[in-house]
């Protein structure tokens, strides 16, 4: 006797499902309504393949099995990536990847409580950016430190604390747009400064902040354009020359040194960016930088020089809106002490790589993926960018892997694939094949990269029904 084909109305009920034998450790597990989510996924999914005329299961306890396996199947939304594009500091990406003993310092700080704002020796209310202010001058040599959640505070908040209802005098070439479609005359203006502009795209002198000086102004701003560069005939001016024209007429200076760079050597092999520690010593009231670009940190914007300047940062309310949390802090101060110490910092540790490393390692990956798969790969000299709004127009040699998938997967399908698979890949098509660059690649993720790699074109390969959608 033929067993007859199910349909739609053979279904059980969302109910019968979520409380059968199957889901009990589910629901027990994972509560109640995440089981629910996943029933009726499995339900709908069932549905829809007895309405297009496919077979499908419709006992309960199968049902229970596929909606405990789609459990097991989600993913976070935000992931962990392997970052094969060859842009070290990948604003999409999340840019500096932390050091371990700033992973294990952000969870020593979060699995508990912490001395956040307690001065332990004391039992007094402390401030929270105590915790990195030291380090921070022991790095650049300024009298006081504080920290905001990011640069782009940082900025407003300087300019609140030294120019509220004031003018804040600036070059016109250095009032960019940075990621997001954000300008910073647009930013600036929240600070209730007022911003005159003075020179022109290309060239401002000395004398062009000193006409545009009177009775309303209160401070020089340098913005260092850190996501481009004019070259060609172009002029400006250096932060000591601000400075000393600053103090001559009684005003303040701030250096937004945006990208991070610590000083000479910190990070390595990075020239011709503004330093922290060049405006501090040149005697810029306020220095500004970003945590997570150059210094190889968490997010942070970091505020740094003149110990009335700082504290007039401090006192502004607005601080309070734009502090940074324990974790910050704590990812923070591993990665300041170990710039003051061993320097293990992922991001420096990408800088300096020997390039025969990399041709070495690609080469091997290149092998792997011609003898399993059957890949046509080859080792490549590639070129590499800092990015991150640093250094703009700088490369790097380095090198990666060349893959041309198999004809009947286009490149650009194959590199959505790995975008999607597990851990996620990001690499770069370019001229019909995929490109993943080792520069931004720590050499124990060369493994997982490889296996990514396997499972996206083997099914494909095999012809199994379980190949990847595309």
């Amino acid at each position: 006797m033929t067993t007859p084909t199910p349909t739609p109305r053979d279904l059980p009920s969302v109910q019968l499902v979520l409380n059968s034998a199957g889901m009990t450790e589910t629901r027990a597990r994972l509560g109640r309504e995440a089981a629910l989510r996943a029933v009726r996924a499995a339900l709908d999914e069932a549905r829809d393949r007895l309405v297009r005329g496919l077979r499908a299961d419709v006992d309960p306890e199968r049902l229970a099995d596929r909606a405990a396996d789609l459990l097991a199947e989600e993913r976070p939304a935000l992931r962990r990536v392997l970052n094969a594009s060859g842009i070290l500091l990948h604003t999409g990406l999340g840019r500096a990847p932390l050091a371990a003993e700033a992973l294990e310092a952000v969870v020593e700080t979060a699995r508990g409580y912490c001395n956040l704002e307690l001065d332990l020796d004391s039992g007094e209310r402390g401030k929270r950016a105590s915790h990195v202010a030291d380090l921070i001058c022991r790095l650049t040599g300024a009298e006081a430190a504080t920290v905001v959640n990011n640069n782009a505070a940082a900025t407003v908040l300087a300019l609140r604390a030294l120019a509220f209802g004031r003018e804040a005098i600036v070059s016109r070439g250095q009032l960019i747009e940075i990621g997001g479609s954000f300008r910073l005359p647009e930013i600036f203006a929240v600070s209730g400064a007022r911003l005159v502009e003075v020179g022109t795209t290309n060239q401002t002198r000395l004398d062009d902040y000193e006409r545009a000086v009177g009775p309303e102004s209160a401070v020089l701003l340098r913005v260092h354009p850190s996501n481009f560069r004019v070259v060609g005939f172009t002029g400006s001016v250096e932060i000591g020359a601000l400075v000393a024209l600053a103090r001559s007429r009684g005003l303040r200076t701030i250096d937004d040194v945006g990208s991070g760079a610590l000083g000479a050597g910190l990070p390595p092999l990075i020239e011709g960016e503004p330093t922290i520690t060049g405006g501090v010593s040149a005697g810029a009231d306020l220095v500004l930088a970003s945590g997570d670009k150059l210094l190889g940190g968490p997010q942070a914007g970091l505020i740094v020089g003149r110990r009335d300047a700082v504290a007039l940062v401090e006192a502004d309310p607005l601080a309070r809106a734009v502090r940074v949390d324990k974790m910050t802090l704590a990812a923070l101060e591993a990665t300041l002490r170990l710039a003051l110490d061993s320097r293990r910092i992922p991001l420096w540790s990408f800088l300096t790589t020997p390039l025969g490393d990399l041709f070495q390692r690609a080469e091997a990956l290149a092998q792997a993926l011609r003898d399993d798969p059957g890949l046509a790969a080859s080792a490549v000299a590639t070129t590499a960018f800092v990015g991150g709004g640093s250094l703009p127009g700088s490369e790097l040699e380095s090198a990666g892997v060349r893959v041309v998938p198999p004809s009947e997967i286009s490149e650009g399908a194959w590199a959505r694939t790995l975008r999607l698979g597990t851990p996620p890949v990001v690499g770069r098509v370019q001229g019909g094949a995929v490109w993943f660059d080792l520069r931004a690649i720590d050499p124990l993720d060369d493994e997982p990269l490889l296996d990514s790699l396997r499972r996206s074109i083997r099914p494909r390969i095999e012809g199994s029904d379980k190949a990847p959608s595309l």
